[in-house]
């Protein structure tokens, strides 16, 4: 028997690709490019904006005879037990391959932000707590884990991670990015991205680009964003994910940027992200993204005109169903319409990330090689470890936490004895069970209350609810009231419920009109603190919001952004001590609930001045975060009036000691700042940083090798240039909490840098020598 040239493996896969394309029909190529979503709710309660009047239902078995590029979350729509939902995966595979005539299997893919968005998978921290942590190590492990739990269920490609940096802190997705700076969100991003592709899944990189600046922090709003702040701002993190992680798939955004919805813009799914940048993967639409180009964006007068915009612009798959790229799309090539080098344009691309994932290869097999376990104590003891990295001691003023032991502890708030409040909207409890009322959440999720019983046997605990998360009810205050009065100590926790378009505080379609904490919790909170008892604040939320109010008031301040089924222990652990917390804020907390958009990226004119009597200065900076050690900082101490080429480099070290009598990780921040530019900059921004593990007494020696490419910036022509002149590189423990500073004069020509600049401040760590 002869094997046709696209099934050799010892070929080329371009050379593969290029035999089966010359050999399918029309029909069969299109059929390569859209999904489909068996099962997708059609009632208007769906898990994606406009799925009730976006989603038909399709003839399956007539379909697959044409082939087929994508199935859609066969585990994330409804609950199915993991062994039997692998089993029915591989059925549908075989069903595919056999109907078509050249036997080629789908692509499955499946939401993985914080977790495989599976029934039975295991919950991790949302984004907002992986940038907390400041580890992409530990980040990248837990993406490697799910990359694994992925291809065990059959599943090839992974919507995640949210490249999105924050520009307005009442968006409802904040939950979902990694933080406020592009720096952050860049190599915490990367390093996602790097585990998912270790294990042999497609990550998706989204939102291509900029739907994080969506005006008036609305859902798919339009974004108004400069040349220069997309550049600076939105774009890095995508760029760094791609160039260090390397992701096979970027997915386009639902908005659009002065006029053009990113998926009908060739200049940012073309000539930026493959000329420019070089990209040869896939790039998906987010769900329904092509449709919308006729009925949202109104681009479009057809579906075919919709379809033709997008492959135009180098959207090569149609998710999660077909409505543009099927009938429609083919109909307008036959017409001449659009030209079917378009159509082959987008299925060899396809094609050859089908192939580099073996299902061109005759021995392909879909059946698991292994009992599917999506929640093993492996990824709980990770999950655990992230969440305890994750947490923020925000306050501690008067030492009152660790509790001790034997404290009577009144613990209140809608969200102490609730599993929920440790899962942002995309985790499988929250995001689609709501749909399956009576279904069990199929993974333990200690709440704080129980964790903390756990965690302190011999305290006298005792609670009460106090009010619900967005209710207004206010009938429960005097319960709490008057268990907080009867005890040593408060602790409220309070925070969000994660919810889709509306239907929670915090998540998608969920945006917030201030900061203020949701429902009558600032009320319930009012009251705690009147008792005159020590109130230690709890956060369990999907944005941070407006303290201002109590600071000064307070015991002490604890935040956590959703952290996962293994968030209640961690939180119970910083609270007795058994933790000691080192997460640092990846946002900043306001002081006001107004005033916003604000993010500590700001040219002098954002911040506090004369001309306004606004003050948008944060409570709590970006980076700040409390531990229950000290740490010494000692400079080196160079000449601090240091010059290099615009092409040079310079190291920035400083010895780092834990002077307490505990084990602790400090955060060591370096901050850039440029005193006078071509253009405005930001008056600092994060250009490095590095988490350090001390045990009592031990130091450390960080090391931050500079290179003039991390100050670069687009100037008034659009150029990415590096400018001579004096610059101030800070050491530092939070964007505000400077503790040393060098003064380094770049000198020689402006240079200009492109797509192979430096992206990434190189950091070394080694022995300083022990001693207390």
């Amino acid at each position: 028997m002869t094997t046709a040239p696209w099934r050799d493996p010892a070929l080329p896969a371009a050379a593969r690709v290029d035999d089966l394309l010359s050999r399918m029909t029309l029909e069969e190529k299109t059929a390569q490019l859209y999904g489909v979503w068996v099962g997708a709710d059609t009632d208007g309660g769906g898990v994606a904006p406009h799925q009730h009047d976006m989603t038909a239902d399709h003839d399956w078995d007539e379909l697959i005879t044409l082939g087929l590029g994508q199935i859609t979350r066969s585990y994330g729509t409804a609950p199915v037990d993991p062994g039997l939902g692998a089993q029915a995966l591989a059925r549908a595979q075989r069903q595919i391959a056999a109907a078509g005539r050249f036997g080629i299997p789908a692509v499955a893919h499946e939401e993985c932000l914080a977790g495989f968005t599976a029934w039975q998978a295991t919950a991790y921290p949302v984004p907002l707590a992986w940038g907390a942590s400041f580890d992409p190590e530990l980040v990248e492990d837990m993406a490697r884990r799910i990359g694994h739990d992925l291809r065990a269920a059959g599943v090839h490609q992974g919507l995640a991670p949210v490249l999105d940096v924050v520009r307005d802190l009442r968006w409802g997705r904040v939950e979902e990015t990694i933080g406020e700076d592009p720096y952050l969100v860049g190599t915490i991003g990367a390093a996602y991205v790097r585990g998912l592709e270790s294990a042999g899944v497609v990550a998706t990189l989204k939102h291509f680009a900029g739907y994080a600046a969506s005006a008036g922090a609305r859902n798919l709003a339009p974004v108004r964003a400069g040349a220069r702040e997309f550049a600076d701002v939105t774009l890095p993190p995508f760029e760094m994910a791609l160039r260090e992680g390397g992701a096979r798939s970027v997915m386009a955004a639902y908005t659009e940027t002065d006029g053009v919805p990113s998926s009908a813009d060739p200049a940012l799914l073309t000539r930026l992200l493959r000329e420019e940048w070089g990209f040869t993967g896939t790039v998906v639409a987010d769900y329904f993204g092509i449709g919308f180009l006729e009925s949202l964006h109104r681009v479009a007068g057809t579906p075919a005109q919709a379809a033709h915009a997008a492959l135009l612009a180098g959207v090569d798959v149609e998710l999660p169903t077909l409505k543009c790229y099927g009938e429609p799309l083919r109909d307008a090539v036959r017409a001449g319409e659009v030209p079917e080098e378009l159509v082959d344009r987008a299925a060899r691309r396809v094609l050859l990330q089908k192939c580099e994932l073996g299902l061109l290869d005759e021995d392909w097999e879909p059946e698991p090689t292994a009992p599917v376990d999506l929640d093993s104590t492996g990824n709980r003891a990770l999950a655990r470890r992230l969440a305890e990295e994750s947490v923020v001691l925000l306050d501690n003023p008067d030492g009152l936490l660790p509790l001790a032991p034997g404290t009577r502890i009144a613990v209140v708030g809608p969200r102490a004895d609730d599993a929920l409040a440790m899962l942002g909207c995309y985790s499988f409890p929250s995001h689609v069970l709501p749909h399956h009322p009576g279904v069990p959440a199929g993974i333990g999720i200690p709440t704080v209350l129980e964790s903390l019983r756990a965690e302190l046997p011999d305290a006298k605990v005792t609670f009460a609810p106090g009010c619900d998360t967005s209710d207004p009810d206010t009938g429960g205050f005097a319960e709490a009231v008057a268990r907080a009065a009867e005890a040593d100590v408060c602790v409220a926790v309070l925070g969000d419920r994660a919810g889709l378009f509306g239907r929670g505080t915090s998540g998608e379609g969920c945006d917030a009109t201030d900061l203020n904490l949701p429902g009558v919790q600032a009320e319930l909170l009012d009251a705690l603190v009147a008792t005159g008892v020590p109130v230690v604040l709890v956060l369990l939320t999907g944005r941070p919001y407006a303290l201002g109010r109590w600071h000064g008031r307070l015991g002490a301040v604890v935040q956590a952004f959703f952290p996962g089924e293994e968030g209640g222990p961690a939180v119970a652990g910083a609270l007795s001590g058994r933790v000691n917390p080192s997460g640092r804020l990846p946002v900043s907390v306001p002081r006001l609930p107004g005033g916003q958009p604000w993010t500590y990226l700001q040219p002098p004119l954002g911040l506090a001045g004369e001309v306004s009597n606004l003050d948008p200065t944060p409570l709590y900076a970006f980076g700040h975060g409390g531990s229950y050690t000290t740490f010494e900082w000692v400079p080196d101490t160079r000449d601090e009036n240091a010059e290099t080429g615009t092409d040079g480099s310079y190291d920035v070290s400083l010895t780092v000691r834990n002077t307490g009598d505990r084990s602790g990780a400090e955060v060591v921040q370096l901050y850039l700042h440029d005193p006078v530019a071509s253009v405005t900059r930001p008056d600092v921004r994060l250009i490095g940083y590095r988490r350090v593990e001390l045990a009592p007494g031990e130091a450390s020696r960080v090391t931050f090798r500079f290179h003039p490419d991390l100050s670069a910036f687009t100037d008034g022509s659009g150029r990415r240039i590096v400018e001579p002149g004096a610059l101030e590189l800070r050491l530092a423990a939070s964007s505000t909490d400077v503790r040393h500073t060098a003064r380094l004069r770049l000198t020689g020509p402006v240079r200009e840098v492109g797509p192979d600049r430096r992206l990434r401040c190189g950091t070394e760590v080694s022995p300083a020598g022990a001693g207390a």
